[in-house]
């Protein structure tokens, strides 16, 4: 009989795993104790055996893609043997009932306005523009009314300034694109609307759009008839230009044509308005007319002017355009990010920074490394340090939870490890009673297996306080986001040569910030206040070590 072989669960921690390889393919006869898959978890890769003899009928979760814990990861049994009803059936209802679960309101919302489309689209009366609320920054997802300049039932020409609707940015103009008496307005000054829903309707006067004005028709659907109309225009304005050509005399002393915000935009880019040919209504200068400008040759005039112009203005500045570029992320990334924020959002964090004299660690760090085969880094005396004070502050070494505090009796500090996806704390158990090498020898292990994804996930399971050492990075000082469920991290920062008054005078010092960062649900400021002052005392005097 097949058997259903589960997203197993390596870690406490884990909802989810990736599968990082397989190592049977369907059709391979598979033995229990076989490793069957390598599985990426929250905190390692991790082997996964299979515990079955048989036929691997059915992989549910391929190379590189993830499952939740507990879902169908492999069915395994006779071959030939029917597992329709084990990979099908209920298994694919949950997921597309799941799928149609985590549908976004917006996407819903999307396809009832696509259906709502079809329909306005087929009832728009001939003539009828539909104004649909416009996109005017790349962020923008709807847009307020700010001002119309025109109420229902007044006439509108191309070009003129509709209305003014503030987006997520600024308030911006918004001319009309068509001539004709507005029906229609869908939102009232002061109000919003989403982006691509109906804001107005501009049509021949007394036509009836009460079929249309419960739709959310985009501009694109009347484009046509816009574009029908503007043939129209363009091809009366031909005809007007041929029979009644105008003086240069005369066009100088009439009124220029044009809308108040393509003469704004105009000036912004200092383009002469007597070399514009407007698209508008009888020659009328319109926004598209600036944005679609290009200047031509003209007299010699005209060159010495440009030339002018261009020795007071700036040389037009060339860029190479970057390119975007993304990378999904890997289960690891997603789980810190889970955790960081849990941890952010619901530990009361505050932080007390201390400055510390490290002249004399400096001293000890040398004569141990002269013994043979000894070699300590100072984030190595740090730990045997902390371990140490927590050794005499408890609190700072427990947990909360809702009922209770649980203040441990093992002091196993975590190390942050950077690699590649993100970060990792291996746990170096019991520091308090390792000596300098055996802290050494740990981290450097553990770290060199963190970054090729090998530690296994009990080595960063059990942690009660945890490091994070960016000084090596010349990071003088910084505050971490607590490790949960450890109640405080200590932030360690660069040795820095600086000025130090000691005895009344002022010397050449080496100095080091240490922050802690505490959830105040477990370490009052004093606690941890005394903590600090404990392990200062521990790296100043680095002999107090061995009372």
């Amino acid at each position: 009989m097949a058997e259903v072989i589960t997203m197993p669960r390596l870690s406490d921690t884990m909802t989810d795993g990736k599968v990082a390889k397989w190592h049977f393919k369907v059709g391979d006869t598979v033995k229990e104790g076989d490793i069957l898959a390598e599985i990426e978890t929250d905190k390692a890769v991790q082997d996964f055996e299979s515990e079955v003899n048989g036929t691997l009928l059915y992989i549910g979760t391929e190379e590189g893609d993830s499952s939740p814990v507990d879902s169908v990861l492999a069915i395994i049994g006779d071959k030939g043997e029917d597992i329709s009803s084990l990979k099908g059936g209920k298994a694919t209802e949950v997921v597309s009932e799941k799928k149609e679960e985590e549908k976004t309101d917006e996407e819903h919302k999307t396809e009832d306005k696509a259906t709502s489309i079809e329909k306005t689209t087929a009832e728009i009366p001939a003539g009828v523009e539909v104004i649909s609320m416009p996109r005017l920054s790349d962020t923008m997802t709807e847009g307020k009314v700010a001002k119309w300049h025109f109420k229902v039932g007044d006439k509108v020409k191309e070009g003129d300034i509709l209305a003014e609707i503030e987006t997520d940015k600024a308030v911006q103009d918004f001319e009309s694109e068509f001539n004709g008496t507005l029906l229609f307005t869908s939102v009232d000054e002061g109000e919003a609307s989403p982006v691509d829903t109906i804001l107005a309707i501009i049509g021949p006067e007394g036509t009836d759009v009460s079929g249309i004005t419960s739709g959310g028709a985009p501009k694109e659907a009347s484009k046509p008839a816009a574009e029908k109309e503007k043939s129209t225009e363009d091809s009366k304005e031909s005809t007007s230009e041929k029979t009644e050509t105008p003086s240069a005399d005369n066009a100088s002393t009439e009124r220029l044509a044009i809308s108040p915000l393509a003469k704004k935009m105009a000036e912004d880019k200092g383009i002469d308005l007597k070399t514009l040919k407007g698209s508008g209504e009888n020659g009328r200068i319109v926004k598209k007319d600036i944005e679609n400008y290009e200047p031509k040759a003209g007299t010699s005039t005209d060159k010495k002017e440009s030339v002018a112009s261009a020795s007071t203005s700036p040389a037009p500045m060339n860029f190479v355009q970057g390119e975007d570029s993304e990378t999904p992320n890997s289960q690891v990334r997603n789980i810190i990010a889970k955790r960081l924020s849990e941890s952010k959002f619901t530990a009361p964090h505050y932080y007390l920074i201390v400055e510390i004299n490290m002249d004399k660690a400096i001293e000890a760090r040398k004569e141990i490394n002269s013994l043979p085969d000894t070699k300590i880094s100072f984030n190595d005396m740090i730990i045997k340090a902390t371990a140490m004070a927590l050794r005499k502050h408890p609190q700072v070494n427990s947990t909360w939870k809702e009922d209770k505090i649980i203040h441990h009796g093992n002091i196993n500090v975590g190390v942050a490890v950077a690699i590649p996806d993100g970060l990792v704390v291996p746990v170096l158990k019991n520091a308090d009673q390792m000596n300098y090498n055996q802290i050494s020898a740990a981290v450097k292990d553990m770290a060199g297996r963190a970054k090729s994804k090998g530690l296994k996930a009990n080595e960063m399971e059990g942690s009660t306080f945890s490091v994070s050492n960016l000084g090596m990075f010349g990071i003088e000082t910084f505050t971490s986001i607590i490790n949960q469920p450890n109640s405080a991290i200590l932030s360690v920062g660069a040795i820095v040569e600086k000025p130090i008054v000691k005895d009344g005078q002022i010397v050449v010092g080496n100095t080091m910030k240490l922050s802690l960062a505490c959830d105040h649900r477990v370490v009052d400021g004093a606690t941890g206040a005394q903590f600090l002052q404990t392990l200062r005392t521990y790296l100043e005097q680095p002999l107090t070590l061995l009372l």
